[in-house]
């Protein structure tokens, strides 16, 4: 059976093509559901509603996830509530994109 850190890997394989980030460290996924059947669900946002983005994205999701072993099908659902904010971005993701400052014990 597919494990959830199985999918968060693949899925931090998968970068916002605006953004040079994957979309776990921007804090687009909001869930990961594996059925019985080792069906995966995923739920995610984007960073902004109207996002050109979003199938092209969705397809890539879908096509990798479905490579990890025991996987039969995946689903993306793009959700807006609760809205996406910079908040979600991991540590990494803020630095890498100027949110944050390095700290002096990163910079060494």
């Amino acid at each position: 059976m597919v494990t959830k850190e199985q999918v968060l890997e693949v899925l931090k394989t998968v970068n916002d093509p605006e953004i040079p980030v994957n979309i776990v460290d921007l804090g687009l996924i909001y869930g990961i559901q594996i059925s019985a059947e080792n069906d995966v669900g995923i739920d995610m946002t984007l960073t902004a509603v109207g996002c050109p983005m979003h199938a092209t994205i969705s397809a890539e999701i879908e096509e990798k996830v479905k490579t990890l072993p025991g996987v039969n099908n995946c689903k993306v659902t793009i959700q807006w509530d609760p809205p996406w904010t910079p908040a979600r971005m991991s540590q990494e993701a803020k630095l890498k994109l100027g949110f944050i400052e390095p700290s002096a014990e990163q910079s060494l």
